[in-house]
């Protein structure tokens, strides 16, 4: 089950918050509040309350007063630029030079985690699939390289 909030017109700039996004991206929802509590950057505050939000919003949807963080994934986080504040600073001699107040507009998508049957969630069972083939793969180029079978890595000298 998805669980979607969103955050419109913050006054932070787009750039600033995306940074911190990508800290939170594909992490489980008790490690982003974690992440986000620690952070010291003034988007981690609005980005842990739409957190909060989210997993409010999924415990509601399932009617489940008990809904536990850890079977929760941040799925999708997306930052985009909304209207931007067009002010004016003073400058020397009367002039007047615009600055842009940027803002910006926040989705965060939960989505649920689905445990098989072995007890470990599809996304640790493939990750550990594919390092376990990396590791063969390494081994077997490593040895080809060793008994003269392989190419090289490098390029001979031109003659």
């Amino acid at each position: 089950m998805k669980s979607k909030a969103t955050l419109r017109n913050l006054r932070i700039a787009p750039r600033k918050v995306r940074l911190v996004a990508d800290l939170i991206r594909g992490k489980k929802a008790n490690e982003a509040a974690t992440i986000l509590r620690l952070c010291t950057r003034s988007a981690a505050e609005p980005l842990r309350k739409m957190l909060r939000s989210a997993l409010a919003s999924a415990a509601y949807n399932s009617q489940m007063l008990a809904t536990n963080e850890e079977n929760f994934i941040v799925s999708q986080i997306q930052v985009a630029e909304g209207a931007k504040l067009k002010r004016y600073r003073p400058r020397a001699r009367g002039r007047a030079y615009p600055i842009q107040k940027k803002t910006s507009h926040i989705t965060l998508i939960l989505d649920e985690i689905v445990p098989s049957a072995e007890g470990k969630t599809r996304s640790q069972k493939s990750a550990k699939k594919g390092y376990e083939e990396t590791q063969k793969e390494q081994q077997a180029e490593a040895e080809a390289v060793r008994t003269g079978q392989g190419k090289p890595k490098f390029r001979p000298a031109k003659e």
